[in-house]
């Protein structure tokens, strides 16, 4: 090959990789690789007791210990935080470790917001839509505040708080003394069970999963600062606006921004049938959610022209976006907006009409082959 080819294949090279990062410059936070995590059948049945005691839970692997919710380039989190799950046909089981050397709580009342105290929380999109989900939050003492949001808060979604997940077991262990500030505890652990049945909605029929089926799921631990008063755990205050203190948000999957309504920006979860103490699977992250980053792209392209001008974008070349997309694989895509001032679809469709991904002005994403 002549030195003038050499040449040339570089800066074509160069030029492309470039172009490639311009595309998503300014969204960076918004594109980190998801975690994931592989969900093995129990070999044992579970007691729902907040101890890890039976032998499903001492083969289940635990996540990455969590981090704050915007990302690596924030400090780490004071106290770890890890998890675990496994299934039957029946439930999703799911296990929490918090570190923690003061253990407090006092929201006693089933849907009281317990995330005003230190508490633990799932999120769970079994269509991976990003609607349609639930949300489950525990404290200390047990309580459950649990709600169902047809779709997010920022796409005017509101939380349907009378809804409860029938069945749901949970239980709270504390390695010390809840409420206690006189000592120095060493953490809480937090066990639940999540029937399958109870997680029903317009798109999702409450069924257990099949083998290899993927769901979006993330965990948050939210964590207040105290002092002590009266022998009670009170919220720090700031001395000049006598406004409590920012809250630390802890999470398994980072979500690039303090908001864990961005259902796309959650884990990813696989079930297997393998039981739990058998064959492991390797986790593969599905092509589609791969392509899918570009259709999250228009979204928050588009959202950003609407705030900048008050409507939004009728033409991609506004959003400078092209139309035609070639992926990490190789594939050419091409991409196509329908917009009028209040609404937009974002067509993504591979050149022999095979594959199709949708992205509305909601962020409902679909895809079919």
């Amino acid at each position: 090959m002549s030195k003038f080819l050499n040449v040339l294949l570089l800066v074509l090279f160069f030029n492309f990789s470039g172009n490639a990062q311009d595309l998503f410059k300014g969204f960076e936070h918004l594109f980190s690789t998801p975690r994931d995590y592989v969900v093995y059948r129990t070999i044992s049945e579970i007691k729902i007791d907040g101890k890890p005691d039976e032998a499903s839970w001492q083969h289940a692997p635990w996540t990455d210990f969590f981090r704050d919710i915007e990302g690596e380039n924030k400090p780490l989190p004071k106290f770890q935080t890890r998890a675990k799950m496994i299934w039957n046909e029946q439930n999703l089981y799911i296990l929490a470790e918090l570190e923690e050397p003061h253990v407090w709580a006092y929201y006693d009342q089933h849907d009281q917001i317990v995330f005003h105290e230190n508490d633990f929380e799932v999120f769970i999109d079994p269509t991976r839509d990003t609607h349609n989900y639930f949300e489950f939050e525990v404290n200390a003492q047990n309580t459950l505040f649990d709600l169902f949001l047809p779709k997010p808060y920022r796409n005017g979604g509101g939380a349907d708080i009378p809804w409860n997940a029938i069945g749901f077991q949970s239980a709270v262990w504390v390695d010390g003394t809840l409420n206690d500030p006189s000592d120095t505890d060493k953490g809480w652990t937090v066990e639940m069970s999540i029937p399958f049945a109870a997680l029903k909605s317009d798109s999702h029929a409450g069924s257990a999963p099949l083998d290899g089926q993927l769901w979006k799921m993330n965990f948050s631990r939210v964590q207040w600062q105290t002092e002590i008063v009266d022998g009670k755990y009170h919220k720090m205050k700031d001395p000049v606006t006598n406004n409590y203190l920012n809250e630390d948000n802890w999470v398994w999957s980072q979500q690039g921004l303090i908001d864990m309504h961005y259902p796309e920006r959650w884990g990813l979860v696989l079930f297997s049938e393998n039981k739990v103490n058998g064959e492991k699977v390797s986790f593969q992250l599905p092509k589609e959610e791969k392509w899918a980053k570009y259709l999250w792209l228009s979204y928050y392209k588009q959202h950003e022209f609407k705030r900048e001008n008050g409507k939004f974008a009728t033409l991609l070349s506004e959003l400078q976006l092209n139309k035609t997309i070639e992926t990490e694989d190789g594939k050419t895509w091409q991409l196509r907006m329908e917009a009028r001032d209040e609404k937009f679809t974002v067509f993504m469709e591979d050149e022999k009409g095979n594959e199709r991904i949708v992205i509305d002005q909601e962020g409902l994403i679909k895809w079919n082959k």
